[in-house]
């Protein structure tokens, strides 16, 4: 077998699989109950984990740390965002901060 074939099957079963969990969802919505506590946890946990994606991504580069520039950056784009900025200047102050500061010789 080769290269081209594996793949070939590989694409297969992961769209077989996304399509069967995606249509999972809606067809048994109406016969699994879940519980409100695991709802609450669930939600929870999906904010554990953008929260945890955020630090990761600001806080380093690489195996070292990013220094100063990324994580203020990130944080003038989370505190518009708390604010509830518009999307557009929440993305271009990070991106001016960071490259303001980078451009001052702050790493």
């Amino acid at each position: 077998m080769n290269n081209t074939a594996v793949l070939l099957i590989g694409i297969g079963v992961l769209a077989v699989g996304t399509f069967s969990m995606r249509f999972a969802g809606p067809a048994l919505r109406s016969r699994v109950e879940v519980p409100e506590r695991a709802q609450q946890v669930l939600a929870a946990a999906a904010i554990v984990l953008l929260a945890a994606l955020v630090a990761t991504s600001a806080l380093t580069d690489g195996h070292g740390p990013a220094g100063v520039a990324r994580p203020a950056g990130v944080l003038v784009g989370g505190v518009l965002a708390w604010r509830k900025a518009p999307f557009v200047l929440v993305v271009v102050a990070a991106a001016a901060t960071a490259a303001g500061l980078r451009l001052l010789g702050v790493p």
